[in-house]
């Protein structure tokens, strides 16, 4: 199951992410992160790990996904694997790969790009998702997110103007099954759009009790 996120970072947070990241300082090629296939492929910039301006803005990206409700219902997140933020200029791509399956000694169930760019300042560089029914190319508005299997083969297509800045991220799922993330998910969403009355009282337990123990069968 694949989601769009929408506002996962209000127009505050997106400025003060930019102001660090506008310090091209605090960039290095992206190859030294890439394992030996990936390093073929990767053409872009990566923020260092060790500037703690980044370890601050990682921290506020971090907070904003654990406290937006439809991005925890989605991936059921035990912890994040890694949270990164790179660049791409003019001419950069990242060419076909798929993500490692453990990353820092954890498993990465999922994948997110939020985007931190104005789609219309940049062209290409859209994140593409290929499945066997046809790719789908994704590029959303600055503050929105892409949620996605780790287990696809993607790509980024090459910038051809302006620059694309994004963050990155991979997650551990407390529930491993991505059949089972799908059905509490949608149990989820049944439960926020059904209308917390008097009526509807006992079908919302019902809901709320069923949700309940098939996360505690179904988590790690």
């Amino acid at each position: 199951m694949a989601i769009f996120v929408d506002n996962v970072l209000d127009v505050y947070t997106i400025n003060a992410i930019i102001d660090v990241l506008n310090d091209k300082n605090v960039f290095e090629d992206g190859k030294k992160t890439a394992g030996r296939t990936a390093k073929q492929v990767k053409n872009n910039l990566q923020a260092k790990v060790d500037v703690p301006a980044i370890a601050g803005v990682k921290k506020m990206v971090e907070n904003a996904l654990l406290e937006n409700s439809l991005f925890m219902d989605a991936a059921q997140p035990y912890k994040f694997a890694k949270v990164m933020f790179n660049r791409y200029e003019i001419g950069m791509t990242y060419g076909a790969h798929v993500d490692d399956p453990f990353i820092a000694g954890t498993r990465t169930d999922l994948s997110f790009t939020l985007f931190l760019s104005d789609p219309e300042s940049y062209e290409g560089g859209e994140l593409v998702i290929k499945r066997n029914d046809g790719d789908e190319a994704v590029k959303l508005p600055k503050g929105s997110l892409y949620l996605y299997p780790s287990t696809s083969l993607h790509y980024v297509a090459p910038v051809t103007s302006g620059e694309r800045i994004a963050v990155v991220g991979w997650v551990q799922s407390r529930v491993r099954s991505e059949e089972h993330r799908e059905i509490l998910f949608d149990l989820a969403s049944t439960l926020r759009n059904l209308p917390d009355s008097d009526d509807n009282k006992e079908s919302r337990l019902l809901l709320l009790k069923t949700k309940s123990n098939l996360t505690r069968l179904w988590s790690d």
